[in-house]
């Protein structure tokens, strides 16, 4: 493999990372690639993301030779256009793939967070990166070696306006007045535009323009004076009157219409200012968030996968198990909604111990929409929640401590450190930490099960990427 094409391939994988860590949180990313049509396929996985895919991938390309014949008519293609490959369904992978006449296969492969908004703008975003190295392996031009790196890692924006665009073609069709990038670009500047002080809350829909004459409005501007998207200040004090309420402000992608709570019609997209962050929606679809003038993933809930792992290896029956998941992630959505900190102790002991902090006369139960809505405004209370194996509150403001220990993390407050200490100390306990800037920790013997470790950078210099079969060896 030429000078060239090993630099372009690594520059390309290093500005898809990089994007897709910004969009997503950490993300790794990963290429299977064949460059002519007797070449065997060679791995570039310098994080090591495919690892436990082996046998799949052994199934998939050595075993069989379907890969071959991605692109039965190869010579028909336009310059540069792909054919598509099916996905392989690695679990917990989102890829895309193809051959294109120039280049007979490949496919890139990234994460699937657990907290996606949809998958779609992140496959539109390996689509393009797909794209884009197929035109700088074809190119041959030492000025390109970079240039796509530098193009995925800020296609955040663009990746979510793809999105946007192929699934109103399919729903609206081709020949729309609805542009969407200026759309994108008011929903992020309104998004950052305060009103004495506060952030924006409410609905901005955008319709396409043909369909405004079917919706019922509750309020409707005269032509010549409807308030311009362009004026963003405008835009967020008309925003007030759609606050906390089930009306909506409706936008032609030019200017405010009106005020309407009409069944929406299709194609519209939705963006629902919630304060400091928000979220899009095509129709119905979910398709991200946003916040800091920049679109993410997230569904900004909390990812509490390692508690529900922590329960499943408990000797709780699976009732039991359901109701203690049920209850942590309500208190915990509800202190983030409020913004404070706050630490759930699940005891997980036939009988509860006794914890320093205010006990109750008679255990709450946890399990009632009373229950659980005392149980959030008592998590505002310095101190911890106790929580019992039986979904009851045994107590609040409970003072966590213990013997220093090596997990703990100075970069990290009191409440973290104290359940480290606590939970070394004492068996049965699962704690919970959420910090009021978002993050969640659950910790469990002393240790935290949501930590994650470094992962390898990538070289400073473009390797010779092993064949498929090298790799399965390694």
């Amino acid at each position: 493999m030429s000078r060239y094409r090993k630099l372009c391939i690594y520059h390309t994988l290093d500005g898809l990372r990089e994007g897709l860590s910004h969009f997503s949180g950490p993300s790794r990313a990963a290429l299977l690639l064949a460059l002519h049509p007797d070449d065997p396929i060679h791995v570039l996985d310098p994080q090591f993301l495919l690892d436990g895919h082996q046998p799949k991938l052994r199934e998939l390309f050595i075993e069989s030779v379907e890969w071959q014949g991605a692109c039965p008519t190869p010579d028909k293609l336009r310059p540069y256009e792909l054919c598509p490959y099916p996905d392989p369904q690695l679990t917990g992978l989102l890829a895309f793939g193809g051959s294109n006449r120039d280049v007979p296969f490949l496919m890139w492969f990234t994460e699937e967070h657990p907290d996606f908004c949809s998958t779609g703008p992140t496959r539109c975003w390996l689509e393009h990166a797909a794209a884009q190295l197929v035109l700088d392996l074809a190119a041959n031009n030492d000025m390109r070696d970079s240039a796509s790196g530098f193009v995925l890692q800020s296609y955040a924006t663009h990746a979510v306006r793809d999105y946007i665009v192929d699934r109103r073609n399919s729903s609206v069709g081709l020949d729309t007045y609805l542009r969407v990038y200026p759309t994108l670009d008011t929903i992020l500047g309104i998004s950052h535009t305060r009103e004495e002080g506060a952030w924006p809350r409410g609905a901005l829909v955008f319709v396409e323009p043909m369909f405004l004459k079917h919706l019922d409005f509750l309020a409707s501007f005269p032509r010549m004076e409807q308030p311009s998207l362009a004026n963003l200040r405008h835009c967020r004090k008309l925003l007030q009157a759609v606050e906390e309420t089930h009306r909506m402000l409706v936008s032609d992608g030019k200017t405010i219409v009106g005020i309407t709570q009409d069944k929406l019609p299709p194609g519209s997209i939705i963006a629902n200012f919630e304060g400091r962050h928000g979220f899009l929606y095509l129709d119905d679809e979910l398709i991200c968030s946003f916040a800091d003038g920049a679109f993410q993933s997230t569904n900004r809930r909390a990812n509490l996968v390692q508690l529900e792992e922590a329960l499943l290896e408990s000797r709780l029956s699976y009732d039991t198990q359901h109701a203690l998941f049920r209850i942590v992630t309500d208190i915990v959505s509800c202190a983030q909604e409020r913004k404070h900190g706050c630490t759930l102790v699940l005891d997980l002991r036939a009988i509860p111990r006794n914890l320093a902090g205010q006990t109750l006369h008679s255990p709450l139960d946890l399990t009632t929409k009373d229950g659980i809505e005392l149980a959030c405004s008592l998590a505002k209370v310095d101190g911890a929640l106790h929580i019992g194996h039986d979904a009851n509150l045994y107590g609040f403001a409970c003072l966590l401590d213990g013997r220093a220990v090596p997990g703990e993390n100075r970069a990290r407050g009191a409440r973290y450190n104290s359940a480290v200490r606590f939970t070394a100390a004492n068996d049965d306990l699962i704690v919970i930490v959420v910090s009021s800037d978002r993050p969640v920790s659950i910790i469990q013997r002393g240790m935290e099960l949501t930590a994650r470790c470094s992962w390898t950078p990538l070289p400073g210099r473009a390797p010779e990427p092993p064949t498929l079969e090298e790799w399965l060896k390694l």
